[in-house]
């Protein structure tokens, strides 16, 4: 065995087609391409192109819009506290949101959190969170609490 009579293991041996190299390989001369035209050329991809009609993505009307300024933000509530601090035993004299986000219950990708005034507040919360709304920082104090907000 020499080293040019080794096969992969790893690939078919079906032969490659080797286009283009004479008339007895049957893909000579043109190399399958046919006679002439756009297509018979060597860098040449008409995507979308339907022959001279208007193009599906150009009879459609654009639409939406996206903000590119747009901030990621997610939504967190009373409710939500509640069951943090009852189920991952977190503090509620001393909640972060670095914490929620180390602790893997809010993703950091998804954005910073918001607290929304959605639910009841039945004991004093201290949180520290990126935003806060205006009834729910009421709530908050109400209740005892102080709420901290580390972005504007």
């Amino acid at each position: 065995m020499k080293i040019n009579e080794l096969t992969s293991t790893l690939t078919s041996n079906k032969k490659r087609k080797r286009r283009g190299r004479g008339a007895g390989s049957g893909l000579g001369k043109t190399a399958g391409r046919g006679v002439k035209g756009q297509k018979s050329r060597s860098g040449v991809s008409i995507n979308g192109f339907e022959g001279g009609q208007m193009p599906l993505y150009r009879r459609l009307p654009k639409r939406g819009f996206k903000n590119i300024f747009s901030k990621k933000i997610q939504n967190i509530n009373f409710n939500t506290i509640a069951n943090i601090v009852k189920n991952y035993e977190i503090d509620p004299s001393s909640i972060k949101e670095k914490d929620l986000f180390d602790k893997k219950i809010f993703s950091k990708t998804k954005g910073d959190l918001k607290l929304l005034s959605v639910g009841d507040i039945s004991d004093k919360i201290n949180i520290e969170i990126s935003y806060a709304s205006k009834t729910a920082i009421e709530k908050v104090e109400k209740a005892g609490g102080i709420i901290t907000i580390t972005k504007k």
